[in-house]
């Protein structure tokens, strides 16, 4: 990142008007210092092997290497930037999840929404340079994950999940303030998640651990209490739930 929070971007489409436009709304917010842009992936890789630059603005269908594959070219870099993906579809939002882009914007961009977009890049492009800063700050991310939000897609924190109910195909992510339903299965997100504290109590349910209230015998079977919500415990998770929670609270007792 430049001097003052000033980034240097590269915005990547295919489509003349499309590169035009989005071109001309990064050259209106001060927070961009220099920008370059690309007609394609190959173009955009010419780029970035000359200069540095910070953030990416990459459309997702292009011919050749589509911005989903330069993507994951770009995680591979020692210093990767930011991406932020600008696309008129959202079947892409779940493997932008899966890459922790920054940010998942629709088209038509709107200048409000783009200058979120920088917003949230200027906010987390703080590069540490020593090796164990940089571990530190790796520690820390809290990944996100697309939601759709009034037709704008935003990027829900992790943390800020609750519990998870499979519908499906889908999985609808509950936090404190409401639900939001993803094109991601719950398995998906039981896999990816484990190591953040989220335990499958359910075939259809995906809780956050440390939010249990209360486990319980109901008529049924046992339940738990997240948020004042009663999820169902299958038989089959049963045991392995009261000792992830018995290893939990010792965890507790002895800090």
């Amino acid at each position: 990142m430049t001097v003052g929070g000033f980034l240097r971007v590269l915005a990547v489409d295919d489509e003349p008007p499309a590169l035009d436009e989005l071109a001309y709304l990064l050259r209106a917010d001060p927070r961009v210092a220099k920008l370059h842009t690309a007609a394609d992936a190959t173009e955009a890789l010419r780029v970035l092997r000359d200069t540095d630059i910070d953030v990416v603005f990459l459309d997702i269908r292009m011919p050749g290497l589509d911005g989903m594959e330069l993507a994951r070219v770009l995680r591979r870099f020692a210093r990767p930037p930011a991406i932020v993906f600008v696309t008129a579809y959202d079947d892409g939002a779940v493997d932008a999840f899966d890459l922790g882009v920054a940010d998942y914007v629709r088209k038509p961009v709107q200048t409000e929404r783009l200058s979120e977009s920088i917003r949230r890049v200027v906010s987390s492009r703080v590069v540490p340079t020593h090796p164990a800063a940089l571990a530190r700050a790796r520690a820390e991310e809290d990944p996100t994950i697309p939601v759709e939000l009034a037709g704008t897609t935003r990027m829900l924190p992790r943390s800020a999940v609750r519990w998870v109910e499979a519908q499906g195909d889908y999985a609808r992510l509950h936090t404190a303030d409401g639900s939001h339903l993803v094109r991601v299965p719950l398995a998906t997100l039981a896999d990816r998640w484990a190591d953040a504290g989220f335990v499958r109590i359910h075939r259809s349910y995906l809780v956050q651990l440390r939010l249990i209230a209360e486990l319980r015998l109901a008529n049924s079977g046992y339940v738990v209490v997240v948020d004042g919500a009663e999820l169902p415990v299958s038989r089959r998770h049963t045991r392995e739930l009261k000792d992830k929670l018995v290893r939990a609270a010792k965890q507790d007792w002895s800090r």
